[in-house]
């Protein structure tokens, strides 16, 4: 049966998480340092033993073989030291148990902070080791409050903590969240091991699609690259070991069921996946998708691609503000130059001609006095020049003459008032004021009725007048 001391030590191994060997040792390095300042010398080497079945508990300590005992604490006399080991002479130094009877206050106290400090190291040599085996790998988390720059999230066995820069822009974080995060880093401090961990990290993106994608973590598909801005988009590389294996189909899923768990668990993050290719050119085409491209031209020296594009695809090879370029520069290690078709063109020199097809230059012919059209439309009378003798055969010449202008013969309208004599001025109407009177005053004569203006047709021998 078991002692009471032995049911505090298991119970307490079971609360650390800790082997009870572990537990026992701490103990004993616990004990030794209650026991030597309470019963042994400062510098005296002592051990303390814990027997694991019974619990009992021996404190054996180091002291010399001399003839006289001065100091019973460091010395001990020949016939004692014998009796322990026979072939012990004079000043060799032999372990011998010396367990207290009771142990102080003091020592009890001491003893208490002792194991729990050891303990408390232990428990975090433990974790230390438990966590740098899993870096780089997915786990899932609970955020447990808001600090200034970091979140603390709980880790099961210790706390983890995500940084500003390892978050997602895009992401709003609350107490009680359940995250999937890679463990980046951890590292020995005076408080324990720090965890850090990201949401931000490509090696995320990548442990998701081991998790989603039975190819990928057997190992017949395989992520070549991964460029990512987290929150916004993200681009990743895959090749098939196998033949006949489509690496995209195997990561998009039956109707994109795979992808889509992943977007999910990113909160929406755009995701392309691409096919890896050993050509660069191909490589680069494929990586600037979904935009078509004309031509890819490398330079290996400079490590620069250039790339045509259609003219209506330029705005989406370059993505918004950039993001599709930036991405397939960092998924493929190029720096990638996108150029339309119609900048191409333009940009190609022209090639000069050689010697033998150059075109003499043109000599300026004489200047030809052209004829106005209003003269071109005259009719042309031609006149004969004399018969002139057989010998000598003249030159014929033209004579231009403006042909007679005929005058068309019309009847013009004109107004009887043109022909006749003026009439008289009009006399003044004003009437007086202060008086309505109907008439006229006196000595007006009466306005003379309008006459109706007739149209008189005038003959032509009356025109001049």
């Amino acid at each position: 049966m078991k002692s009471d001391f032995m049911l505090a030590l298991t119970q307490l191994s079971a609360e650390k998480n800790l082997p009870a060997e572990v537990v026992i040792t701490a103990i004993e390095s616990a004990l030794v340092s209650a026991y030597r300042k309470e019963s042994f010398a400062l510098n005296q080497n002592i051990a303390v033993k814990i027997n694991p079945n019974s619990g009992k508990v021996e404190v054996w300590a180091e002291k010399t073989v001399v003839e006289k005992v001065t100091d019973t604490r460091r010395e001990i006399t020949l016939n004692e030291a014998r009796r322990i080991k026979p072939d012990l002479k004079i000043d060799d130094t032999v372990m011998v148990e010396d367990t207290p009877q009771n142990a102080g206050r003091i020592a009890a106290q001491t003893a208490k902070q002792v194991i729990l400090q050891r303990l408390n190291e232990a428990e975090y040599s433990a974790i230390y080791e438990e966590f740098t085996s899993r870096e780089g790998d997915v786990v899932t988390v609970v955020v447990q409050r808001m600090e200034p720059g970091q979140i603390i999230v709980d880790l099961g066995r210790t706390e983890g903590v995500l940084p500003a820069a390892e978050q997602v822009r895009t992401e709003r974080y609350r107490a009680g969240q359940r995250l999937k995060v890679v463990i980046l880093q951890v590292v020995r401090t005076g408080k324990g091991p720090k965890v850090m961990v990201s949401r931000s990290h490509p090696d995320l993106l990548r442990r998701l699609f081991e998790i989603e994608v039975p190819e990928v973590h057997g190992g017949t598909v395989e992520i070549k690259a991964i460029a990512r801005e987290a929150g916004f988009r993200s681009k990743i590389a895959v090749a098939a070991r196998q033949e006949g294996v489509d690496p995209v189909g195997c990561c998009v899923g039956l109707r994109g069921i795979r992808i889509q768990n992943i977007v999910k668990e990113l909160n929406g993050e755009k995701i392309d996946v691409i096919q890896w290719h050993p050509d660069s050119a191909v490589f680069i085409a494929n990586a600037l998708s979904p935009a078509h491209i004309i031509s890819v031209e490398t330079n290996k020296a400079t490590e620069i691609a250039t790339v045509i594009v259609p003219d209506k695809q330029l705005s989406l090879a370059i993505g918004k503000e950039g993001q599709n370029a930036r991405l397939a520069a960092k998924l493929t290690g190029w720096k990638i130059d996108i150029k339309s078709s119609s900048a191409a063109e333009a940009e190609k020199p022209v090639p000069a001609k050689p010697a033998a097809e150059a075109v003499p230059e043109a000599v300026e012919a004489p200047a030809v006095e052209t004829v106005p059209a209003e003269v071109a439309e005259i009719p042309v009378a031609v006149e004969a020049a004399p018969a002139a003798p057989a010998e000598e055969i003249p030159a014929v010449s033209f004579v231009l003459k403006p042909p007679v202008p005929v005058r068309e013969e019309k009847t013009q309208l004109r107004f009887a008032e043109d022909i006749l004599a003026p009439l008289p001025p009009k006399p003044s109407t004003k009437a007086v004021k202060g008086k309505k009177k109907k008439g006229y005053r006196e000595g007006e004569e009466a306005k003379p009725k309008k006459k109706r203006r007739e149209v008189v047709e005038v003959p032509e021998e009356e025109e001049e007048f």
